[in-house]
């Protein structure tokens, strides 16, 4: 990732997706040359191929460079709700080896999926709710005594219901929500006026990526049919500032990304 022009000091902070093999293999000298903030993913075998000094000195070289981070817990194969308690099991172990990562980056925020989804746990919603609180009750803890607010992001989720029966359960104000606008439009083919305001109160982060409503293909901001002048609207209505992660999958569009967050933020 060449630095093809300034990015502009008026866009408010925001963070890039980055999977840790890759920020510690190839984008680190980038990001930190570039003053990007990474959003650190930790998903497939990261946290078992890597040891705590891997992670240390990464997290060692973005303090040096004064450069912030958020984190993205691991979501794949994951059920924070699972009637099956070895799965239960399993699921809680991983996200908990993610949150002890947290002493060491000290990120702003950990996202992390609820991975509900309505064909599979609404007959037994009561049971999920239940199980699901537990698990995110605990993993909050871990997060609060650092400082660091833990996010719940839309997957496949059709709709904002599972969600306000989550925080409403959690009652915390270190809980909240991360929208995930490529997702409503991919998996719960929607958009955000389907969400909010009902989570209003809870929003706390945004994943930023475009497509046309068929699949989740991470484009460009601006290159898909998402809403985004719709969405800044309302929340600047709103004065709502959530923090900005960017999901781009490739370097095209990262700065078609940027060049549209100028024009919509600048």
């Amino acid at each position: 990732m060449e630095k093809k022009s300034p990015i502009s000091t008026n866009l408010p902070p925001f963070y890039v997706n980055a999977p840790f093999d890759r920020l510690r293999n190839e984008f680190l000298e980038l990001f930190i040359e570039n003053r990007i903030r990474p959003e650190i993913g930790l998903d497939g075998d990261l946290l078992y191929n890597w040891s705590y000094s891997d992670f240390k000195e990464i997290a060692d070289e973005l303090k040096r460079a004064e450069l912030p981070c958020t984190i993205h817990a691991p979501f794949f194969d994951l059920i924070p709700g699972a009637l099956d308690r070895n799965i239960l099991r399993v699921t809680r172990e991983k996200l908990k080896k993610a949150f002890e990562l947290i002493s060491l980056f000290q990120p702003v925020s950990i996202v992390c999926h609820l991975n509900y989804e309505d064909n599979k746990h609404e007959e037994r919603q009561e049971e999920w709710l239940k199980t699901s609180v537990e698990t995110w009750s605990g993993l909050s803890a871990i997060a609060e005594k650092q400082g660091t607010l833990l996010m719940l992001e839309n997957t496949y989720e059709t709709g904002p219901e599972p969600f306000r029966l989550i925080f409403q359960g959690l009652n915390s104000h270190h809980v909240r929500f991360c929208l995930d606008v490529g997702h409503t439009l991919a998996f719960a083919r929607n958009n955000w006026q389907d969400w909010l305001p009902a989570l209003e109160p809870w929003l706390g982060q945004l994943h930023l990526h475009d497509n046309h409503g068929d699949r989740d293909s991470h484009l460009a901001i601006g290159e898909g049919v998402f809403d985004f002048t719709g969405l800044f609207d309302y929340l600047n209505q709103k004065g709502i500032s959530p923090i900005i992660t960017l999901e781009p999958h490739d370097e095209e569009a990262f700065w078609g990304s940027i060049k549209a967050l100028e024009r919509l933020l600048c």
